[in-house]
């Protein structure tokens, strides 16, 4: 099963939002690996943007940042038939054009999760579901997903 990553679970890896989010976002990030692990390049620019802006990181940095995930996970580049889905998207469901971006991405990858807690949790959109994988009440997929990973199966 693949997955793919929003910008807040990096961002968290980065240490925005605290020492307690960054420890948690790297243990999952600990359990993925770069065969079932995408991210859509809308995430990176986005994540560039959070550590400039909030994170007051200077672009360099937000750079070296920015390509050293990049390197650590496969790259779902944003297409024009990924962005005709994501005008769709965001006209029938309200969400954001960016946010649907990251959606279409995901599904035209064939990712099956999107790791997310910026999007509603359990929203599915042509076989992505959006699970928050750091609540108390995780969706089913995640918690089947994080079994098989840790199992290695």
């Amino acid at each position: 099963m693949n997955v793919a990553l929003d910008t807040s679970i990096l961002a968290y890896a980065e240490g925005v939002n605290g020492a307690d989010r960054k420890r948690a976002a790297l243990d999952l990030i600990a359990h993925l690996t770069a065969e079932n692990t995408l991210l859509p390049v809308q995430i990176l620019a986005e994540l560039f943007n959070v550590l400039v802006k909030k994170a007051h990181r200077t672009p360099a940095a937000a750079r070296d940042a920015v390509l050293s995930w990049g390197d650590a996970f496969p790259l779902i580049e944003t297409s024009n038939e990924i962005l005709a889905a994501a005008c769709d998207l965001s006209a029938d469901h309200r969400l954001s054009l960016w946010d649907a971006v990251i959606v279409a991405a995901a599904a035209d990858a064939r990712c099956r999760l999107l790791l997310s807690e910026d999007l509603q949790d359990g929203f599915t959109w042509s076989g992505v579901t959006v699970v928050h994988p750091f609540g108390a009440n995780r969706h089913p997929l995640f918690d089947a997903f994080i079994g098989r990973v840790v199992d290695g199966a």
